[in-house]
């Protein structure tokens, strides 16, 4: 399937960025130019076609609007006047718009840990590194975080200038620099990858060119750093989770949850690998948050059935999951196996109490009505679908809550 103009776009964005602040050393500038130039392209292309380079098309765009904001503002003169005594004269200038591609992955690469520098706070990171680079929307990122989408703003706004203001060079870290960044490197890439095999608002359920780009971003870690338990960990839990997404919708896209999937439509290739991956990487350690979900990952990927799942084992996992991370949505997917194990109303029991997180959160909802409904109380399973389906922003998500509640409302409600 080709991609949209809106996918291209969200693909060629961070790559963008990385070349003009490799070429101004100014990133905050280079990112706003940038979402000046997706404007325009997202105005043109749909009427006009998509240029024969698209990236370079971009590249001259933005750096004129550099170039712009710059003569526009006192502050930008004098930034102007500092990078041209800076940069080489043969790399002031933009590509031509057929120029070719190259460096580009290593550019995303490179910004990916320029926004993951230890002079942000980890959430800072995460959320400007989520923008700049995954290309979310300030309110899917404060979806992810669970925050009003006022602050996640506020947040990011403050990340890019500390950025500016820290003067940090635009290029790889060395070995030195790595563990200082490598934790939130690890938790952006998971988030993309999380927004685009399950997209939290809009018509779409999937956003497959966040969660093929941010398994590149792993794998081009894991190529750096083939040692390391955890980096192997998401890798693996990526693939194995992507390896069911063609199985996730149905012939008119609509959800098709895990249970009731055709697991011939599973990759078996990436099953494979994602297993493998994980095997090896358990016996190396330490045990992180990333392998344990890919563990669970496998255990339903090896699974001929769902009736033949050994929830046990993913109960026990998910015990383990909750001691090495404290992400409040762990206990929903607990309490669903508990619910496998011992019955509806232990999992029940389990979110008698929710974190105040998810207070209000639609996947509360959704879970409660799974349970409500395994338990055979229909009355309450329904009010808690049509809860969650209001609650949540996602319209194929909606419509599949939707649909449960009016099913087990029907021979009710006549």
């Amino acid at each position: 399937m080709e991609p949209t103009v809106d996918d291209l776009l969200r693909t060629l964005a961070p790559q963008v960025v990385g070349v003009l602040t490799r070429r101004h050393g100014d990133f905050a500038a280079a990112e706003d130019a940038v979402q000046d130039a997706l404007l325009d392209a997202a105005g043109q292309w749909p009427a006009e076609g998509v240029p024969r380079n698209p990236r370079g098309w971009l590249i001259q765009v933005a750096s004129r609007r550099m170039t712009e904001q710059v003569r526009s503002e006192q502050a930008r003169r004098r930034r102007e006047e500092l990078v041209a005594g800076q940069v080489p004269a043969d790399r002031r200038s933009a590509p031509g718009a057929d120029a070719g591609n190259e460096g580009a992955h290593d550019d995303t690469l490179a910004l990916l840990f320029l926004c993951c520098h230890p002079v942000l706070s980890p959430a800072s990171a995460i959320a400007l590194t989520l923008r700049s680079v995954g290309g979310l929307t300030t309110g899917e990122i404060a979806a992810a975080f669970l925050v009003p989408e006022a602050t996640m703003g506020q947040r990011i706004s403050r990340a890019k200038h500390r950025i500016k203001d820290s003067g940090v060079p635009f290029r790889m870290p060395d070995g030195a620099e790595w563990p200082a960044r490598l934790d939130a490197v690890l938790h952006v890439l998971y988030l993309i990858f999380n927004e685009g095999y399950a997209s939290s608002t809009g018509a779409e359920l999937r956003r497959v060119e966040l969660s093929r780009e941010a398994i590149r971003l792993t794998r081009a870690v894991h190529v750096l750093l083939p040692d390391n338990a955890e980096v192997a960990g998401l890798l693996a839990l990526m693939l194995l989770t992507e390896a069911r997404g063609p199985a996730r919708t149905g012939p008119d896209g609509e959800l098709v949850p895990l249970a009731e999937q055709d697991r011939g439509r599973w990759d078996t290739a990436a099953i494979a690998e994602g297993v493998s991956l994980i095997t090896a990487a358990l016996p190396r350690g330490p045990v992180g948050p990333y392998q344990v979900q890919a563990a669970i990952a496998a255990v339903h990927d090896e699974a001929p059935t769902a009736a033949e799942t050994d929830w046990p084992q993913i109960l026990a996992l998910y015990g383990v999951l909750a001691r090495l991370s404290d992400n409040p949505l762990i206990i929903l997917n607990r309490a669903v196996a508990l619910a496998m194990v011992d019955g509806p109303a232990a999992g029940l029991a389990l979110l008698a109490d929710p974190p105040p997180a998810l207070t209000g959160h639609h996947r509360l909802y959704a879970v409660r009505a799974h349970l409500h409904e395994l338990a055979g109380d229909r009355e309450t399973a329904v009010a808690d679908y049509r809860t969650a389906a209001r609650r949540t922003a996602s319209l194929p998500e909606r419509h599949h809550l939707s649909l449960r509640a009016a099913r087990l409302a029907a021979p009710t409600e006549g």
